[in-house]
């Protein structure tokens, strides 16, 4: 049977397809290829700074993370019903990875994701990022308008040669193409969002070179990551207890103190900067007297770090709440044995 094409099939090939991407069986080379087309038209349209209305869901790093990217969806609402705007770093680290991605571009698709418990074996562990990217990309074909999907450090070429989204990619698919198809789609991901013109949305934080939002509109996003520079900063940087600019421990990006964050809200008149990139223990950490809020979604990250998840719920009178999360039910759990990379941690 040939695989099934985004522009033939419409709606209902793309709920097929979320619905196989669900049972952790990836899409063909040429369905990818086809997904993620259509998902460059759809996220051409869209600004560096893209406006989000309220209400809507703000989710933090997933990490390959499939099975607990399907409890999110649990959790926070099946999708269209509820919006959702992801923070970036979808790839990297956990076991499915390449079907998460898909799962979001399909979200600008249909389904009803009131997920069941996935039975998966060990080999199927192999490949969870590859389901995950997959079902995302696949989310946002079918449901463009509900679902937002940033640009986080991982959505790079270089990070994820090293960082594991390649190798899975290569196992999986027995060439890099996958991979490349992926990667040339990260350049079209918004940098990032802005909800009611009040909460800003980002990956990681702040730049010596942005004052303004204007400023980030300007930005040619479609790249590969660059190493300095405004770009970069805004997915690299963190918040940070001492004042000023200082040097990142990363090798990217800044550290950003209160009096920095304070001044960037108040010149753009922001309530909140949101954004992901960090782990924490909770699932979300306040910082800055409570102007800017972390918020990660991977529970238990890399299946050893023991640690809650969360999500922000965003009502239509902007008020918020935090949902926390544990690590979702599995079947099959992937034998941990290698270390973690302090990288990640």
């Amino acid at each position: 049977m040939e695989p099934m094409s985004v522009d033939s099939s419409g709606c209902g090939g793309l709920d097929a397809q979320i619905e196989q991407l669900l049972q952790c069986r990836p899409l063909a080379e040429q369905e990818v290829k086809a997904l993620c087309e259509k998902a460059k038209e759809i996220l051409m349209e869209e600004s560096n700074v893209q406006p989000v209305k309220s209400p809507v869901t703000i989710c933090g790093d997933i990490h390959g993370q499939f099975h607990d990217l399907v409890e999110l969806f649990r959790i926070g609402g099946k999708c269209p019903d509820t919006n959702y705007l992801f923070m970036g770093d979808y790839v990297d680290r956990g076991y499915y990875s390449v079907e998460t991605v898909s799962v979001r571009i399909n979200l600008l698709v249909d389904t009803t994701l009131f997920f069941p418990m996935i039975p998966c074996s060990n080999s199927c562990y192999m490949y969870l990022m590859i389901f995950l990217i997959q079902l995302l990309v696949a989310l946002k074909v079918r449901h463009p308008h509900r679902i937002t999907i940033l640009r986080g450090n991982h959505e790079s070429r270089q990070i994820t040669q090293v960082y594991g989204f390649y190798d899975e990619c290569l196992r999986k698919y027995g060439n890099a193409n996958v991979w490349k198809i992926f990667t040339d789609l990260f350049d079209y991901f918004p940098l990032t969002a802005l909800v009611e013109s009040e909460i800003f949305c980002l990956h990681g934080g702040l730049s010596p070179s942005i004052e303004n939002l204007d400023s980030v509109r300007s930005l040619d996003r479609v790249q590969e990551v660059p190493h300095e520079g405004p770009m970069c900063d805004l997915l690299w940087s963190d918040p940070d207890d001492r004042c000023g600019w200082g040097i990142s421990p990363r090798g990217a990006g800044y550290t950003f103190g209160q009096d920095i964050s304070e001044q960037f809200n108040h010149t753009n008149n922001l309530k909140l900067v949101a954004r992901a990139h960090q782990l924490v223990m909770e699932g979300y950490n306040w910082a800055h007297e409570q102007k800017v809020v972390t918020i990660f979604s991977a529970p238990n990250y890399c299946y050893r770090c023991g640690n809650m998840a969360s999500i922000l719920e965003v009502d239509d009178c902007n008020a918020h709440t935090f949902i926390q999360f544990e690590p979702a039910p599995r079947r099959g759990e992937p034998d941990v044995t290698r270390r973690t990379p302090d990288y990640f941690l």
